[in-house]
């Protein structure tokens, strides 16, 4: 049980939630693990099947204008509680102003791309520094590639237009992923990437990130609706019916950083090898469902290591990372911050 930015996240499996004067209490095992005045409170998030809070406290935090939702283990949004009238309309109409407005869009989404190009340059210069003076063609193409995002990152933060920014972030993403393959030491023939491909993916290696990907968007999804954001009302991404267009802003600086080091992981450790996909008569390449559980696996145990946050300067877990950015993005919309401060990797 962690508390961050006056929400408490509630990880422990079976815990009960229960109203305890002008507090809440969490309990397990018949004990009480921990006390918080529901003043000191914006917001609890619960994670597990088996969380379970009191009629007395859901009525407490709707009367206080406390979200309260709740998650599945891994982070997948299931529901959340409100009372007769919720703050979530005043923010959503914030929320859908900032968006119809270009300029103040802009603001945003500059932040998000500079961020996306930034963590992704973080992603080269690992693999630079760990595998780069092994093969000076590699360290050559990466050097090149670091250099194009360093400049990239400036261009994003001085566009004039969302086209503009789009443009500059297109650029970025190409240059990033010509030089992908340089990140990949397992050295298995079978293992290929021919540039970004989806629906469907054409390699083993987009046919990974596309799987990841998805993971991270329904948690970044998530993460938005437990906080009372429209996650298809987006910023970056306009909107287009059915799709999650403010989730798909949020994870972009979550891209590099959480799926792409995910999938060189398993790549370059052999976790996921050639035989673990399939290719299907259209030509797409999916992972097969005893890889899927293997992936599932990392994921959970990258999503569990500690990172200290760049802005909060607090230690949590990665898992926690989209639901951070989305409540900071939420003190944004409301006035509480000058400018949504996106994740940057240290």
């Amino acid at each position: 049980m962690k508390t961050h930015l006056n929400t408490l996240f509630v990880t422990l499996e079976g815990a009960y939630l229960r109203k305890d004067g002008e507090a809440v209490e969490v309990r397990h095992d018949g004990q009480c693990k921990l006390r918080v005045p529901l003043h000191n409170l914006d917001g609890i998030v619960c994670f597990g099947y088996d969380s379970v809070a009191s009629a007395a406290l859901m009525a407490a935090c709707a009367q206080a204008h406390v979200s309260l939702s709740f998650h599945s283990p891994h982070g997948k949004f299931l529901a959340c509680t409100n009372g007769f009238t919720s703050g979530n309309i005043l923010l959503r109409r914030q929320q859908y102003r900032r968006a119809d407005s270009e300029e103040t869009s802009l603001g945003i989404a500059k932040n998000i791309v500079a961020a996306k190009i930034a963590n992704s340059r973080n992603v080269l210069q690992r693999a630079s520094r760990d595998h780069g003076d092994k093969d000076s063609e590699r360290a050559s193409d990466l050097s090149q590639a670091i250099t194009f995002l360093d400049a990239r990152i400036g261009l994003a933060t001085h566009t004039a237009s969302l086209d503009e920014l789009r443009g500059v972030e297109g650029d970025a993403a190409g240059t990033y992923f010509a030089v992908f393959p340089r990140l990949l030491t397992n050295h298995d023939p079978a293992i290929t990437f021919g540039g970004r491909s989806r629906r469907p993916p054409r390699d083993s290696a987009n046919a990974l990130l596309s799987f990841l990907y998805s993971l991270l968007m329904h948690d970044c999804r998530s993460a938005l609706e437990s906080c009372g954001l429209d996650s298809q009302c987006g910023f970056l991404h306009r909107d287009r019916p059915g799709r999650p267009s403010l989730a798909l802003d949020l994870m972009e600086e979550f891209r590099a950083f959480l799926a792409d080091r995910t999938a060189l992981s398993l790549f370059n450790r052999r976790q996921i090898q050639s035989s673990d996909f399939r290719t299907e008569d259209a030509g797409g390449v999916f992972l097969k469902d005893e890889a899927r559980k293997t992936v599932l696996t990392a994921w959970q145990e990258r999503k569990a290591d500690e990172i200290t946050h760049p802005f909060l300067d607090e230690k949590m877990t990665v898992g926690l990372l989209p639901h951070i950015q989305a409540r900071l993005l939420a003190r944004h919309l409301r006035g509480d911050l000058d400018a949504y401060p996106p994740f940057l990797v240290k």
